[in-house]
C-alpha cells in the first residue's frame, strides 16, 4: 500500500489519461470532423478553467481529429505497454520530485543516477564507466568531442578557438555513418567542415562495409605531418544502414598509437547484454565511450539515450557538460531508472535475445530462397538482416557477371542496377504493407543499392508478464492480452517472420516473371506500329507504353491534347478488361505524361496479345475520334449545300408561278380562278452518305427510306477464344496429353453431331421432293431413304457408337 497519497493519485491519473489517449475503438464518423471546425479555432481562456477530462479530450482530438482517413491508422498512438507507462510515470515523478527541498533532492538524484549508471555498466560490460543521459542521441557524441578538445588543448578554457588555429583538430568518421552526423558535429562545435574526415570502407580487399584501417592509418599520418591534430574516431558496431561492425580491435590499437579517442555507436551494442557475444562486438567494451539507445531496443517511450565513457578528471567532464551540478538535470535518468527496475536483468536480456532470435530465424529462411541475397558479413552476431532480390543468370558465369557488375559506368549494367533498385523498393513496400508487424523498411546502401532491412531491435521487443501488484495499484496498461502479456511497439513474433517469408515466396515469382518479360515487352512494343516504348527505370512493372497520334496538323498544343485524350481513353478501356494486370497513369511525381503504366505480371502472360490489344484499342479510339470529326465536317458542308439548294428552289418557284402570283391580293384571286399545281420538292440529308437527297421517293412510297448501310465501327480484331473463367492476356498452360485428350473428346462430339444431322442428299434428291401422285411410289421412296440412313449409321466409328450407347443408358 502506498504511503504517499500524491503518488497514488498520480498513478491513477496517469492510468486514466493513457486509457483515454489509447482508446482507438471509437467510430470513425465521430473522429473525422471538418478540418476547420469552429471548436478548433483558438479562443480566449475560460475564466473558470476546465477539468482534466475535457483537456485530455481536447488533446486526443488534436492527435487524431485532423488526420486523413487513409493515414490515420499509421499515426495513431502505439500501445506502449506497461513498461512504457513506467517510463511515462518517470517524467511525472521528475516534475513532482523537483519541488522537494534541496538536500532531499540532492540525495534522491544521486541515488537514482548512481543506480542507473551501475546497472548499465554491468549490463553492457563497461567497467568503471560514467554515464551521460541525453534526449538527442547525437548530443552524447557532441559532449564527448568537447571533452576531448578540453583534454588535448590545455589552454582551450582560457583562449578558446584561438588555440585551435595552431593545430587544427580532425574528427574521423566512417563513410557508412548516418547521414549528416559530421556536419551536425561541426556546426555545434563551431568547427569548419575541413575538420571532418570521412574514412572510406574497403572496396578491393576484405569487407565492403567496414572501415579501411590501413587507409585510415595513412590519412592520420598525413594529417600529423601537415600540422593537424587527430582528435577522435567514430566507429560503428552496427552501421545505421545494414548493421555492419567495424574492426574495433584494430581501430582501438590505432587510436592508442596516435593518442586518439575512440567512440562506438550502433545497434549491435545491444548484444553485449547477452551471454554469448561475438569477438568483433566484444571489443567495443575497450573503447573510450559508447552511445546506447535503450528506448528503441527495449520499446520504452520517452527514455533518454545513454553515453557511457571513461575519464579521470571530473572537472573536464563538468566543463564539457557531461556532468552537472544541478540536481534537476540529474532527474533525466528517472524514467530509465523506473523502467530498468520494472524489467529486471532477465527481462532486458530476454527482449534483446528475442530480437536476435527473430533475425536468425529470418536469416535461415532467406538462405533457402532463390533469388534472395543477404548482405551482412557477420551474420550470426548482427541483429539486423538486410536482403535484396537478385536475378540469377544461369547462362552466364557468375564470376564474369560479378566482374561486369563492378563496372558501374557501363550503361547496360547501370540500367540493370536501377531496375533492381526499383524492384527491391517495390518488394520492401509490399512486405511492409502485407506484414506490418514485421517492421521491415527499405534502405539505400552505397555499394549494393536498394535493399530490404529487418531490424527488430528498432521496431520490436520481447514480451513480459504483467506484474499483478502494479495492476492493483492502477499503474498497468489496460490493454492486457491473454495470459497477461503486453506487447511492445510492433510486437513482432515468430509467426510474423513466418508470414513474412511466405509473402516473400509469393512475390519472388512475380518479380522474376516481370523481369524476364520486360525485354520481350519492349521488343514487341518497338516492332508494333503506332506504339512508343517509354523507358522508365524507376517504374516497378512490365513497362510503359504510349499510343502515338498521327496528325498532319502543325498545332502542337492540339496534338498534345488529342494524344492525352486518346491515351486516357485507352487506359479506361484497358482497365475495363477482365485481367489480372494493373494499368495506371504512373507515379504522381516524376512519371511520364500521356502514358500507360503496366504493373507486375505473372509467367503466364501473353505479351504479344497484350501489345496487340493495346495497339488495336488505340487505333479504334483514334478512328472513332476521326470518324466523329469527319462527320462533323460533313454535316457542316451539308448544311451549307442545303441552304444553297433552298435558295435555288425559291428562285425556280418564282419563275414557275410568275410575278403576279407573288402579289398578296392578286395572287389569291388568281390562284382561286386558276389553281397552280406544283409537285413538292423536298430535301433530306443522309448522314451516312454525307449528301442531300430528294424526298420524291418518300412521297411516292409513303415511307422514309433507310438509305445506305452505315460503315461498321472499327473494332479490335483480337476476338481471342478463351476458356471459361480464363482472364485476358493469359497463355494456356495445358500439357500436351491434356490437349490431345480434349481434342479427341471434342472430335467424337463433332462426329456425334454429324450423325444426328440429316443424311447427305443425292443430286437427284437435291432437286426437291419427289413429284409423284402414286402412293405406292412414295412408300418405296421412303423405304429407300430409311435404308440409306441405316447404311450411314453402320459406318460410324466404334468409339463414338459406344459413347452413344453409354449416353443412351445414362
Amino acid at each position: 500500500k502506498m504511503v504517499d497519497p500524491t503518488l497514488a493519485e498520480m498513478g491513477k491519473n496517469l492510468n486514466e489519461a493513457m486509457k483515454m489517449l489509447e482508446d482507438n475503438q471509437r467510430k470513425a464518423e465521430e473522429e473525422n470532423e471538418k478540418k476547420y471546425a469552429r471548436k478548433d479555432i483558438p479562443g480566449p481562456l475560460q475564466g473558470s478553467g476546465q477539468d482534466m477530462v475535457s483537456i485530455l479530450q481536447l488533446v486526443q482530438n488534436l492527435m487524431h481529429g485532423e488526420e486523413e482517413e487513409e493515414t490515420s491508422q499509421s499515426y495513431r498512438l502505439q500501445n506502449v505497454g506497461e513498461q512504457g507507462h513506467m517510463a511515462l510515470l518517470g517524467h511525472s515523478l521528475a516534475a513532482y520530485i523537483s519541488v522537494l527541498d534541496r538536500e532531499r533532492l540532492r540525495k534522491l538524484t544521486t541515488r537514482i543516477l548512481s543506480d542507473t549508471t551501475l546497472w548499465l555498466c554491468r549490463l553492457f560490460r563497461y567497467e568503471n564507466g560514467s554515464a551521460y543521459y541525453h534526449e538527442d542521441d547525437r548530443e552524447g557524441l557532441l559532449k564527448i568531442c568537447r571533452l576531448v578538445i578540453h583534454t588535448r588543448y590545455d589552454d582551450y578554457t582560457i583562449e578558446g578557438f584561438n588555440v585551435l588555429c595552431s593545430k587544427q583538430p580532425v574528427i574521423y568518421i566512417s563513410s557508412a555513418a548516418r547521414a549528416g552526423l559530421g556536419q551536425a558535429l561541426c556546426n555545434q562545435l563551431g568547427l569548419p567542415l575541413s575538420c571532418m574526415c570521412r574514412v572510406p570502407c574497403n572496396t578491393m580487399f576484405g569487407s565492403q562495409h567496414q572501415m579501411d584501417v590501413a587507409l585510415l592509418d595513412r590519412v592520420i599520418k598525413d594529417d600529423v605531418e601537415s600540422g593537424k591534430l587527430p582528435l577522435l574516431l567514430v566507429a560503428n558496431a552496427g552501421t545505421p544502414g545494414a548493421g555492419h561492425t567495424d574492426k574495433l580491435g584494430r581501430l582501438k590499437e590505432l587510436c592508442e598509437q596516435h593518442n586518439m579517442w575512440l567512440h562506438v555507436e550502433g545497434v549491435n551494442l545491444a548484444t553485449l547484454a547477452l551471454g554469448y557475444v561475438s569477438s568483433s562486438v566484444l571489443a567495443a567494451t575497450k573503447c573510450d565511450s559508447m552511445t546506447l539507445t535503450l528506448g528503441s531496443w527495449l520499446g520504452l517511450p520517452a527514455v533518454p539515450a545513454v553515453t557511457l565513457y571513461r575519464h579521470e578528471d571530473p572537472s573536464l567532464s563538468l566543463a564539457a557538460g557531461l556532468t552537472s551540478s544541478q540536481p534537476v538535470e540529474k532527474l533525466r535518468a528517472l524514467p530509465l531508472w523506473l523502467s530498468l527496475q520494472y524489467l529486471g536483468h532477465d527481462g532486458i536480456v530476454e527482449r534483446i535475445k528475442h530480437a536476435s532470435q527473430l533475425s536468425q530465424r529470418l536469416l535461415e529462411n532467406l538462405k533457402n530462397l532463390d533469388f534472395i541475397k543477404t548482405s551482412v558479413e557477420d551474420e550470426l552476431s548482427s541483429p539486423v538482416v538486410v536482403f535484396k532480390f537478385v536475378q540469377e543468370y544461369s547462362n552466364r558465369d557468375q564470376t564474369s557477371h560479378a566482374a561486369q557488375a563492378s563496372t558501374i559506368q557501363h550503361p547496360i549494367i547501370s540500367n540493370e542496377r536501377h531496375i533492381y533498385d526499383t524492384f527491391n523498393q517495390w518488394l520492401g513496400e509490399q512486405l511492409a504493407q502485407l506484414v506490418p508487424a514485421s517492421g521491415v523498411d527499405v534502405v539505400e546502401l552505397e555499394d549494393e543499392g536498394t535493399c530490404v532491412r529487418f531490424s527488430p531491435l528498432m521496431t520490436s521487443a520481447g514480451n513480459t508478464p504483467c506484474r499483478q501488484p502494479l495492476v492493483k495499484a492502477g499503474l498497468c496498461c489496460h490493454h492486457i492480452h491473454h495470459s497477461h502479456i503486453c506487447s511492445l511497439v510492433l510486437g513482432t513474433e515468430i509467426q510474423d517472420i513466418d508470414q513474412l517469408v511466405d509473402c516473400l515466396k509469393m512475390k519472388i515469382p512475380v518479380l522474376t516473371s516481370t523481369l524476364q518479360l520486360r525485354e520481350e515487352f519492349e521488343q514487341e512494343v518497338r516492332r508494333t506500329v503506332g506504339l512508343l516504348y517509354i523507358e522508365d527505370l524507376g517504374w516497378p512493372g512490365l513497362g510503359v507504353v504510349r499510343y502515338n497520334y498521327h496528325s498532319d496538323e502543325k498545332n502542337d498544343d492540339k496534338q498534345e491534347k488529342e494524344l492525352e485524350k486518346i491515351n486516357t481513353e485507352l487506359l479506361k478501356k484497358l482497365n475495363e478488361l477482365e485481367s489480372d494486370l494493373t494499368f495506371s497513369l504512373g507515379p504522381e511525381f516524376g512519371g511520364q505524361k500521356n502514358c500507360v503504366y503496366i504493373g507486375m505480371v505473372t509467367e503466364d502472360l501473353d505479351v504479344s496479345e497484350l501489345v496487340e490489344t493495346i495497339a488495336a484499342t488505340g487505333r479504334e479510339i483514334e478512328e472513332n475520334s476521326r470518324l466523329l470529326e469527319n462527320m462533323t465536317e460533313v454535316v457542316r458542308k451539308g448544311i451549307q449545300e442545303a441552304q444553297l439548294q433552298l435558295q435555288k428552289a425559291n428562285e425556280e418557284r418564282l419563275l414557275e408561278e410568275g410575278l403576279l402570283r407573288q402579289i398578296p391580293v392578286v395572287g389569291s384571286v388568281l390562284n382561286w380562278f386558276s389553281p397552280f399545281q406544283a409537285s413538292p420538292k423536298g430535301r433530306t440529308f443522309n448522314l451516312t452518305a454525307g449528301s442531300l437527297e430528294s424526298t420524291e421517293s418518300t412521297y411516292v412510297s409513303k415511307a422514309q427510306g433507310t438509305g445506305t448501310t452505315p460503315p461498321p465501327t472499327p473494332t479490335s480484331s483480337l476476338a481471342k477464344q478463351r476458356l471459361p473463367g480464363q482472364k485476358a492476356f493469359k497463355r494456356s498452360l495445358r500439357s500436351s496429353d491434356g490437349f490431345s485428350e480434349t481434342s479427341s473428346i471434342s472430335h467424337c462430339d463433332d462426329l456425334e453431331k454429324m450423325d444426328q444431322r440429316p443424311p447427305a442428299l443425292s443430286p437427284s434428291q437435291e432437286q426437291g421432293p419427289l413429284e409423284t401422285e402414286n402412293p405406292e411410289e412414295q412408300k418405296e421412296a421412303a423405304q429407300a431413304q430409311t435404308n440409306t440412313e441405316d447404311t450411314h449409321s453402320d459406318k460410324s466409328p466404334p468409339d463414338c457408337a459406344k459413347g452413344e450407347e453409354q449416353a443412351s443408358e445414362r
